[in-house]
């Protein structure tokens, strides 16, 4: 009986070991499965457990099994089997708790790699993107039709248009301007260039004589510009800026990256953007600047001060010097400005007084004569050998009567031209263009224009209370009809005078002027006449220089004595009979060549002043009443 129990017993010892090395095993292959068989034998090695758990031994199995799981190379080896449950359930419920959060582990990493995979595609698709953009650049299929759209027109046109075409391509096609051509170029073509002020009426040939001067300068030997000089040109009726600074086409503005706009690879750094202006453009070279009469004060202040500097200076309060982002040449800009060295060549209509005193007085004036029929002759002239046609001469001569603008004679030819072909029909190609003077006289009407009345149209060569002034405004001169007549006044002592206002303010202090002289030298009491002074058409007098010829109409009026209507004058009258100074007599002397007058009476004090191109006008100097009667009335010494 205790053989058969010792039996029992041993029987029942080597199934619990049995089952005690399948679990074993079972955990061992668990433990292979959850780190890996090279993993888990590096492990081993490293706790000194290998040897261990390829052990036969269940106990030294174990150990080794429990010195990897617990990561302990110092535990002991098992002394009674028995342990070998215990440490098995111990090291079971660890591994669970591995397993448990290698699971968390995973799943978070999971979630991990998954977020980094969609950053990881985000990136590499804007990566593709910008490299399609680079290559591609900005364009889609919208904006490449646009663009092949837009080529195909810039590779159509019309031709040039007749200004363009007839516009003067050399110093010595600009008429009439011999010593304002003269003057201009001694002032670039000088080692020392100077800026320029261009004074002159409408259509003379201002801005042409600036285009041609810089390459006339050029050419010669001691000239300051270079042959790549830049010539700048600018309109200043079409020039805006913004005076807080934001823009200034004319010096130059800063862009800052915010809300200006500047350059995408700049603002995303918060660099401001430097846009140097027309004067930097222009620098070794001319700023042409038309109509610089129009242009605002303050950006003439600002011109001026480029100018003294000749350099434009930036600044901006998002500018960095120490930020590493900015470009050497916004450092530059910044550090040092922009270059501006230039020669200033301004045109304008406007009167000297009308221009800045201080823009004035640092450039050098220029004045351009207004043109003499003969002038526009010969322009038209011109522009007939330009455009190969025929121009007859009574052609030519209608067109001088209705402008003295040559531009506005260029135009009536170009509109003739343009006449001739369409009334010559398809055979127009087979024979040349002939211009008469009935298409000028229709395109004459076709433009309303009206023709510069000459006087003389009177038959009658003397004429009482009627004498002929100059006037000149905008550097252009006129003449006017001023006319007088008297009456006995129906209470003497009570005569009236009556002057139409329109001639203006200073024409009417002339007219008292007059009245009081004429009672002084004659003893005459003009308060007993009724007297109705009137300049025909309603011209406008700008200044005291019509003293003169209302003082001869006043006197022939009430004196009945007829004046010479082949004549024409102009001079301020004083109190004491003075024939005062005028101004102007370059253009009014113009203005009664136009109109068919060669005697002209000036006052002593401008002897001396008239250029030599109005020579064939004959000119009487005067310096007081009495002379002036002499020269004016019929049976002086000026009546031939």
């Amino acid at each position: 009986m205790q053989k058969h129990l010792r039996k029992l017993n041993y029987l029942t010892d080597v199934s619990e070991k049995r089952e005690l090395a399948r679990r074993a095993a079972v955990f061992y292959k668990l433990l292979v499965d959850f780190y890996g068989a090279d993993r888990l034998i590096l492990k081993a090695i490293k706790l000194d457990a290998l040897t261990l758990v390829r052990s036969r031994q269940l106990e030294k199995k174990v150990l080794g099994l429990q010195r990897i799981v617990l990561e302990d190379p110092t535990l002991p080896l098992l002394t009674h089997a028995g342990d070998v449950s215990g440490i098995l359930d111990q090291l079971e419920e660890k591994t669970a708790e591995l397993f448990a959060r290698r699971s968390v582990e995973e799943s978070i990493e999971q979630k991990i790699n998954s977020k980094l995979q969609e950053r990881h595609d985000e990136y590499v698709s804007e990566v593709k993107r910008q490299l399609l953009k680079e290559e591609a650049g900005p364009e889609n299929p919208q904006t490449l039709k646009k663009y092949a759209q837009l080529e195909k027109m810039c590779s159509q046109g019309l031709n040039r248009s007749v200004m363009e075409f007839l516009r003067p391509a050399a110093l010595d096609e600009i008429v009439g301007q011999i010593q304002g051509m003269r003057a201009l170029m001694s002032r670039l073509s000088s080692p020392f260039p100077q800026h320029v002020l261009i004074y002159g009426p409408p259509g003379v040939g201002k801005t042409a004589a600036a285009r041609l001067a810089l390459e006339g300068a050029k050419k010669l030997p001691h000239t300051s510009f270079a042959q790549k000089a830049p010539f700048i040109e600018i309109d200043a009726t079409t020039l805006r800026w913004d005076p807080r600074g934001i823009t200034n086409p004319l010096i130059g503005s800063v862009h800052d990256p915010i809300y200006q706009g500047a350059r995408r690879e700049l603002s995303d750094g918060g660099v401001p953007e430097p846009k140097p202006g027309l004067v930097t453009e222009a620098h070794s070279g001319v700023l042409f600047i038309d109509e610089i009469g129009e242009m605002d004060l303050q950006l003439q202040s600002k011109l001026l001060k480029v100018m003294e500097d000749k350099w434009v200076k930036f600044e901006s309060a998002y500018y960095d010097p120490a930020d590493p982002q900015v470009p050497k040449y916004i450092q530059k800009l910044f550090a040092e400005g922009a270059p501006a060295d230039f020669v200033l060549v301004g045109a304008t209509t406007r009167a000297p007084h009308e221009i800045s005193p201080a823009l004035r007085s640092r450039c050098s004036a220029i004045y351009f004569d207004p043109l003499s029929p003969n002038d526009i002759k010969n322009i038209v002239e011109n522009a007939a050998v330009k455009l190969g046609v025929t121009l007859q001469a009574a052609a030519a001569a209608l067109i001088c009567r209705y402008t003295s603008e040559g531009r506005q004679a260029v135009n009536i030819l170009a509109d003739a031209y343009g006449l001739a072909l369409y009334s010559g029909g398809e055979k127009q190609e087979e024979v040349s263009v002939v211009i008469d003077e009935e298409i000028v006289k229709e395109v004459i009407q076709n433009n309303r224009l009206i023709p510069l009345k000459p006087p003389g149209e009177e038959k009658a060569p003397h004429l009482v209370g009627k004498v002929y002034g100059l006037a000149a405004a905008a550097f252009r001169g006129s003449v006017l009809e001023i006319e007088a007549l008297a009456f006995s006044a129906t209470q003497p002592g009570k005569g009236k005078v009556r002057f139409n206002e329109a001639a203006g303010k200073m024409a009417r202090d002339s007219v008292f002027n007059a009245t009081s002289v004429l009672q002084n030298i004659t003893g005459l009491e003009v308060s007993d006449y009724d007297l109705h002074f009137n300049v025909v058409g309603g011209g406008s007098v700008d200044g005291p220089s019509a003293g003169a010829a209302l003082f001869l109409a006043l006197y022939s009026a009430i004196r009945q004595i007829p004046l010479r209507q082949d004549i024409a004058v102009s001079g301020e009258l004083s109190l004491q009979g003075k024939v005062k100074p005028v101004g102007g007599l370059t253009e009014k002397l113009y203005g009664a060549r136009v109109a068919g007058i060669k005697n002209v009476i000036l006052p002593q004090g401008n002897s001396g002043e008239l250029p030599a191109s109005l020579a064939e006008v004959d000119v009487c100097y005067v310096d007081n009443i009495q002379e002036l009667l002499e020269k004016a009335l019929v049976g002086g010494d000026g009546d031939d």
